[in-house]
């Protein structure tokens, strides 16, 4: 009995790829139209993750000719490696302070430009500008603002008789990172607030009617209608932020390079650095991997965050 089913189920695998061969010949227009796309995406993406994959194994210098296989010391190395931590604890803070902050900011000024005032759409649209202007541009602007000699911060604190002396906003070791984490509040809050809006727009008025006729304040309908509903579109910023926020990098090299003393060096910049400044092509695809692991960790919280909201809705 055994010896005639084999050649039962070969028959039956053989129909099988016979009847996918058969339809991927008959959809052969399709597979066409899509070839370009799979061809940039294997060429560029698929196979330049196996290859740094197998960069991670070599110590893979740009500039020497050998190029010795390594093992895991790379990771073993990392693991040791202090100034990766510290980049580790750097992104962490600056995602912790920019991420929140720009959220809140970003409902208050959805919530009070949701509402009918005079000339509404000149705030909306000056509120996104930051986010449409090209973020060296944006850094620069602000690493002027922070100049400690001829800066508009220092000079109008001084104005003020605030503070007694310049401050090195991003010389010092204590400032440095929190001036960083409010350029990327300003640059950041208006994509908040234009996705707060649609939220907003998105809920229907006989909501908040109903609730006004319960006599409900404005407080308690913001609290128990608007901030619940609106709980998806806090998800997805939330997400999108983390994200964003791991992977900062063009603010941290154009206004500190990361510095001083390492404050400001987050782990993408710290990859540039072994990349383009030690040339180690292998310890940088390393911490690249490092990296991932922490977008997956986050994604993964974000596809628990999402069954939880589709549960209680």
């Amino acid at each position: 009995m055994s010896t005639a089913a084999v050649p039962a189920r070969r028959d039956i695998r053989n129909t099988r790829v016979r009847r996918m061969f058969w339809r991927m010949w008959r959809e052969r227009s399709a597979y066409l139209f899509i070839a370009p796309g799979v061809i940039v995406f294997s060429v560029f993406t698929l196979a330049a993750l196996v290859f740094a994959i197998y960069l991670t194994f070599h110590r893979w210098s740009i500039i020497e000719p050998a190029k010795p296989y390594v093992g895991l010391q790379n990771y073993a190395d990392m693991v040791h490696d202090e100034r990766f931590v510290q980049s580790v604890l750097n992104t962490l803070y600056f995602t912790g302070a920019s991420v929140p902050i720009t959220m809140i900011i970003g409902l208050g000024l959805a919530l009070l430009l949701n509402q009918p005032i005079r000339g509404r759409a000149v705030f909306r649209t000056a509120y996104y500008l930051p986010v449409i202007t090209p973020f060296v541009v944006s850094a620069l602007l602000w690493k002027w603002l922070y100049n400690g000699q001829y800066g508009l911060f220092n000079y109008y604190l001084m104005k003020g008789h605030l503070i007694d002396q310049p401050l090195l906003w991003l010389s010092d070791q204590n400032l440095a990172m929190p001036a960083v984490v409010l350029m990327t509040i300003w640059s950041g809050v208006g994509f908040s607030m234009v996705v707060y809006l649609a939220g907003l727009q998105a809920i229907p008025e006989s909501v908040y009617e109903s609730a006004e006729l319960d006599g409900a304040g404005t407080l308690r309908r913001v609290w128990y209608i608007t901030i619940p509903m609106l709980r998806p579109t806090t998800l997805f910023l939330l997400v999108i932020g983390i994200i964003g926020s791991l992977q900062t990098f063009t603010q941290i090299f154009v206004m500190t390079s990361g510095g001083p003393v390492n404050k400001t060096t987050t782990m993408v910049y710290y990859m540039y650095l072994w990349a383009f400044k030690y040339y180690d092509m292998g310890y940088a695809s390393t911490l690249a991997f490092a990296l991932f692991v922490l977008l997956l960790i986050f994604t993964a919280v974000q596809i628990r965050l999402f069954r939880g909201n589709e549960g209680v809705s």
